[in-house]
């Protein structure tokens, strides 16, 4: 199956061959080889540390576990759709087996004392066995008999077997064991088969223990298995694969040495995994709602880690939910292993606070270290990021589960801040007299928050879920106030504080106020309810316990040893939601009776006095923008509205579709969202330095850009499409931009060795500098259309539009950075006194302070809602351009994309340039035409590149073919990036040199790891090694097909260039004497050079005779 049946050796039952292909892992790949013949093929290669591994024949699968990664893996037996099965909550996962007949996944992890089971897509993951455990290593299963296996070599090494759904547990070796390795169960025979490293011996027994036996001695054997009557196994000491046969230990043979670090092995056959056993789950899965496992005779219904049994047939989720810094872990409680299982979660760095939505199914946590909340599904899946941008601390986090709201604190920004349960309409409640705000909880129900604050004035607040009605409940004998919990059954609220070493509780205002418990509490951290029980985590003891809600007896430790242990939640049944959103068009909060609930907006918008409906506020707005970190804010009005940026310098919004655009100088791109943070879209992403400047055309539909690292002006739609360099000579380091589509004028500041401000029209034409002297970093650059003036930041002067009338508006200035007009006033940034000005902008005076203490300040826009569009030049079907529209002074240019030249209609454009050059520079392929003379580098949008060394291209299908050497394949895709498939993928190593032949349609390719030169079809078929003696390190390679001519360059020991037929015959070396690395290599085929002194050299031959 799979073409696995490759000619080797073969033994035989009767008249049926029989192949024998083994399977092992050698750390950093897994093999197939076959014994006694030279075949050694590579099946997965750049793995870090894989040790055990299996396989399932019928599905067509390879299983194996990296105990560096502390993973278990699977992938085709043929190499391709590798995937992640179990990546959290390993240690050291030694050992692995596979159920052939009822697909599941066992296996032993000596890190964490346990042996696990999971489906094969490692769902349902359950601890099976974990009682008198200490390192378990080989496992192997005999599904048929309904049996596992196992060793541990423990401080008292021991072989046991129980049923596979983990009862009737027995010891069936104990003793003369030290380093019990490999397992292996002899099917047929009815035997096991065990190494022992440290006794050097493989031994055998039956399957109950009995009749134990030594087989033979070795030096330091691993893994081991069986097939018909012969032994393999692998050897630390010797580096090899042997063989010997299974009865008398005799016939022992090396059938592979010199090996990295051969690890398990398993023979690749059907008859190690037989079809004939009985699947006692049957078709329906055993009528289990989850799990079925088989026993002895029949089955076991079973729950996954974290679910409790409520009848024959079915599980309840029903779980103590915890984090512990990197990773999200829950316990079901009313299980008797009480294991904790983790939540496969993907780069949870330092989860503090948690919650959950039960009825969404989403667990919701605050990561400290990304400055992140997140949210997902209970069993992993659906991970994504809810909010972002402008956190800095944030360490408490509650759901309101009946209006589907998200509560937050943040302890760095001092804010308490809501949004829906998606982080979308997110809104500022309270901001003020806040000092390191900690824990939050919700009561839906009763319309209020609480949360506690442990700053210079410890205390626990109370406020209305619509921040009204705000009050302080406790302020006296707090320390360290961390987690809160609320009981809704007595209308209690809980609290943990660390500094005073006490779990307290109080009426919710604060009234009654008692110790629950005031000894042993070294530092509690998070604290949740459920039931009669009260749940806490403590950072000293490392510990999760819980004690009586009422009298605070009846502690119990549910879990030790866990670090960095965080928050802590236990579901409880919610209410559900109040119906049409409260009548509110965005938020709807709860507040206390007989109110019941408010309706409000997100920052930026205001309520109107209907009390239900949000509409934009001020007609004018200043949006600004500022750093923090790694973190940024647009301040939208008053207060701030959190968009998902990152570290950036220019902002500009679209007046139409109230979309932000702004450029990301560390991340190299332009992106844009709305208002509110949502549809953020990356619009440029490649080609992109240093973008200082940005301007919108909301009447042309067009964004322009400066980039002070490439010395370029660009423009693109607001899409990204359609991109074309305007401006690229005389450019120095390009910084602010500003349009003026009325006149069809673009303005910009260069503030390089010759500092000037220069104006062009909107397509790059008629180019004029304004103004040469006295300038020194001319920064910010605004439009007063109203006063045809042109203002700037460097000392702050202005100037009429066409750069006459220069004069000086506010002076002294410490270091402006961005300016904006709004109304009579210049708003400007100013990066050394991190605050906003604002001046008269016809005289410059009463000069004020806006805001202050803004640190990474950065650009500012004023928006003006009241002023008009003007009429858009290109309106009319797109001024009959095919590609680009972009106005000028007295009308319209049509333009075509970077590299494309304008028809001699002067209105339309080619797809593609005529001539061009392609190139690659490992992580990107790039064109750039030939047929204009700004020649600049156009990214070719071809996905998944990693390390692309050799290319070529296919002008009969239009298709570029490459290789990629950190994937070890060839590919092929169209150069709009769509159709990219791998046409060689396996057989690789280091494919340095590519050439198409397009009239035969083949492709020739060297591969300096092997030292072959080799051929296929286009589409990868056919594939033939040509050339693989007299090869160093060949590099270079060209074709010549009409000639039937085949050339490469070798820079080995003696560099040379070599030329054969295209069928790799009539093989010469052309040159071989003053070459260093010879590199690249192409062929004239105009001018035949080669081929003319081939000639000519056998004209002088004649001539010489």
């Amino acid at each position: 199956r799979g073409g696995l049946l490759q000619p080797g050796l073969y033994q035989h039952r009767g008249r049926v061959p029989v192949l024998v292909l083994l399977l092992f892992a050698n750390r950093i790949d897994i093999r197939q080889v076959l014994p006694h013949r030279s075949e050694y093929t590579l099946l997965l290669n750049n793995l870090e540390n894989a040790i055990a591994l299996d396989f399932h024949h019928n599905q067509e699968l390879v299983f194996w576990s990296d105990v560096t990664l502390d993973r278990i893996m699977k992938a085709n037996l043929n190499g391709s759709n590798v995937e992640e099965v179990v990546s959290t909550g390993l240690e050291s996962p030694g050992g692995l087996a596979i159920d052939w007949i009822h697909d599941k996944l066992y296996w032993t992890d000596s890190g964490t004392s346990r042996i696990e089971v999971a489906n094969l897509d490692g769902t349902h993951r359950k601890v099976l066995l974990w009682q008198s455990m200490e390192k378990p290593r080989a496992i192997a299963l005999h599904p048929i008999e309904g049996k596992i296996y196992w060793t541990d070599w423990g401080n008292t090494p021991r072989i046991e077997y129980a049923n596979m759904d983990g009862s009737n547990r027995r010891i069936i070796a104990d003793t003369h064991l030290f380093w019990p390795n490999g397992l292996t169960i002899d099917y047929a025979g009815h035997r096991m088969y065990w190494v022992d490293a440290k006794h050097h011996v493989i031994e055998r027994a039956d399957l109950d223990g009995q009749n134990r036996k030594a087989v033979i001695s070795l030096p330091h054997p691993f893994a081991i298995t069986v097939f018909e009557d012969s032994l393999y196994w692998t050897d630390w000491h010797t580096k090899s694969i042997n063989s010997a046969n299974k009865f008398t230990g005799k016939n022992q043979e090396i059938i592979r040495n010199k090996l990295h670090f051969p690890m398990d092995i398993h023979t690749l056959h059907p008859q190690r995994q037989p079809a004939g056993g009985r699947n006692r789950c049957g078709t329906n899965n055993g009528g289990c709602s989850h799990l079925c496992l088989p026993g002895n005779k029949t089955y076991t219904c079973d729950c996954p880690t974290g679910f409790k049994k409520v009848d024959q047939h079915n599980c309840l989720d029903k779980f103590l939910l915890f984090a512990r810094r990197t990773d999200i872990r829950r316990i079901s409680f009313d299980t008797e292993d009480m294991s904790d299982d983790v939540i496969p979660l993907a780069d949870v760095r330092n989860a503090v606070a948690l919650d959950w939505h039960a009825e969404e199914g989403f667990i919701y946590w605050t990561d400290v270290t990304t400055d992140s909340i997140n949210r997902a599904q209970w069993d992993g899946s659906r991970q994504e990021v809810v909010v972002d941008t402008s956190l800095e601390s944030p360490a408490g986090l509650a759901i309101d589960w009946v209006t589907n709201k998200l509560y937050w604190t943040d302890a760095g920004t001092d804010r308490i801040e809501v949004s829906n349960a998606d982080g979308s309409m997110r809104t500022v409640l309270i901001w003020e007299n806040l000092d390191r705000p900690r824990d939050i909880v919700v009561d839906p129900i009763g319309g209020y928050m609480y949360w506690t604050d442990w700053g210079v004035s410890p205390k626990i607040e109370q406020a209305g879920m619509d921040a009204s009605s705000r009050i302080v409940i406790i302020s006296s004998n707090l320390t360290w106030p961390n987690g809160l919990a609320i009981d809704y059954q007595t209308q209690r609220l809980y609290w943990a504080d660390a500094g005073m070493k006490t779990i307290e509780f109080g009426n919710f205002d604060g009234s009654d106020r008692q110790v629950l418990i005031g000894s042993q509490l070294p530092h509690p951290f998070g604290l949740t309810l459920h039931e009669e029980k009260l749940y806490w985590t403590d950072w000293q003891t490392k510990s999760i316990q819980c004690a009586n809600k009422m009298t605070g007896l009846g502690r119990q430790t549910l879990a030790e040893n866990l670090e960095n242990l965080m928050d802590i939640h236990m579901f409880h049944l919610r209410t559900p939601c109040a119906v049409n959103n409260g009548g509110c068009s965005h938020l709807c909060l709860l507040a206390p009776p007989p109110k019941g609930s408010s309706c409000t907006c997100p920052t930026g918008i205001n309520l109107q006095l209907d009390g239900k409906t949000c509409t934009h506020g001020s007609i004018a707005t200043i949006s600004y923008y500022y750093t923090t970190s790694t973190h940024c804010t647009i301040t939208h009005g008053t207060l701030d509205v959190l968009v998902p940026l990152g570290q950036f310098r220019h902002l500009i919004e679209d007046l139409i579709t109230d979309e932000l655009y702004w450029s990301d100088s560390t991340l190299k791109k332009v992106s844009r969202a709305n208002i509110n943070g949502t549809a953020h879209e990356d619009i440029i992403a490649t080609g992109l330095m240093t973008t200082d400047g940005l301007a919108v055309d909301a009447v042309g539909r067009k964004i322009y850009w400066t980039d002070t690292g490439t010395n370029r002006i660009e423009v693109a739609n607001l899409d990204g499409s359609m991109r074309k360099v305007l401006i690229w000579q005389n450019l120095d380091s390009p910084r602010a931009i500003a349009l003026y589509h009325e006149m069809g004028y673009m303005y910009w500041t260069d503030w390089g060795e010759h500092a000037k401000l220069e104006r062009s029209a909107m397509d790059g034409s008629d180019r004029l500098v304004l103004i040469s002297n006295n300038l020194g970093w001319p920064n910010g650059l605004a439009i007063d259309s109203a006063g045809s003036q042109l203002l700037w930041a460097d000392a702050h002067t202005e100037v009429n539009l066409n750069g006459l009338n220069r004069r000086t508006l506010v002076s002294p200035v410490q270091h402006p950075y961005g300016l904006t007009l709004l109304g009579p006033h210049i708003y400007w940034t100013d990066w050394q006194s991190r605050s906003i000005q604002r001046a008269d902008k016809t005289t410059g005076a009463n000069t004020i302070t806006v805001r202050s203490n803004l640190p990474g300040l950065m650009d500012i826009q004023a928006v003006d809602r009241e002023k008009p569009l003007s009429f858009n030049k290109c309106g009319r079907r797109n001024g009959g351009c095919s590609h680009l529209c972009l106005p000028r002074p007295n009308g319209t240019s049509c333009a075509c994309p970077t590299g494309i030249l304008l028809k001699g209609d002067a209105r339309s454009c080619d797809d593609s340039p005529e001539t061009y050059l392609l190139f690659s520079n490992r992580v990107s392929v790039r064109r750039i035409s030939l047929d204009t003379n700004d020649h600049t580098d156009v990214h070719v949008p071809v996905p998944e590149l990693h390390n692309v060394i050799s290319l070529d291209y296919d002008s009969v299908d239009g298709k570029l073919y490459y290789t990629d050497v950190s994937l070890d394949v060839i590919r092929r895709a169209n150069l709009d990036g769509t159709g990219m498939e791998t046409v060689i993928s396996q057989g690789l190593k280091t494919t340095d040199g590519l050439a198409v032949d397009w009239v035969t349609r083949n492709m020739y390719w060297t591969d300096t790891g092997r030292n072959t030169i080799e051929v296929a079809r286009l589409d990868g078929t056919s594939r033939k090694v040509l050339v693989n003696n007299s090869l160093d390190e060949p590099r270079a390679i060209a074709v010549f097909p009409s000639k039937g001519y085949l050339f490469w360059t070798d820079w080995g020991h003696i560099a040379k260039i070599e030329r054969a037929h295209l069928d790799g015959s009539d093989r010469k070396v052309l040159i071989n004497t003053d070459l260093g690395w010879p590199n690249g290599l192409t062929l004239d085929y105009d001018t035949r050079r080669l081929e003319r002194e081939r000639e000519r050299e056998r004209e002088s031959e004649r001539e010489r005779e």
